[in-house]
């Protein structure tokens, strides 16, 4: 059988910008260079080892954190909300145009995006 990975094409920036963004989400604030660091190595192994199923259920976890982070003021975390939300709407959206299931495996969050992005403190 062959192992379908055409998700792994769709774009770089969830591996570039997550990092920061999640680290920032998952402390209320703004990150330090360790909590980047270790979040890079997560989505590295997710990538590198994980698969799709694993890779698509991290990124239903940082839509959760930017759910749980909408009420805050802090401007910090208000940025890494806006950035994590784009990059991975991006993401999401990307993955219609491949085969596969990913399209399908990920509807729901997309309607969680897209209502996220049209909430008032999800885009400012």
């Amino acid at each position: 059988m062959v192992k379908r990975d055409s998700w792994l094409s769709v774009t770089p920036e969830p591996e570039r910008e997550l990092p920061a963004a999640v680290a920032g989400l998952a402390i209320g604030g703004l990150p330090d260079e360790s909590d980047v660091a270790e979040q890079r190595a997560k989505i590295e192994r997710l990538v590198l080892t994980g698969g799709r199923r694993r890779w698509l259920r991290y990124l239903h976890e940082v839509i959760d954190l930017i759910e749980q982070n909408a009420g805050s003021d802090d401007p910090d975390v208000k940025r890494a909300r806006r950035l994590a939300l784009a990059v991975i709407s991006n993401h999401h959206n990307l993955l219609l145009g491949l085969p596969g299931p990913a399209a399908r495996e990920t509807a729901v969050q997309r309607e969680r995006l897209d209502h996220l992005t049209r909430q008032p403190t999800g885009v400012k």
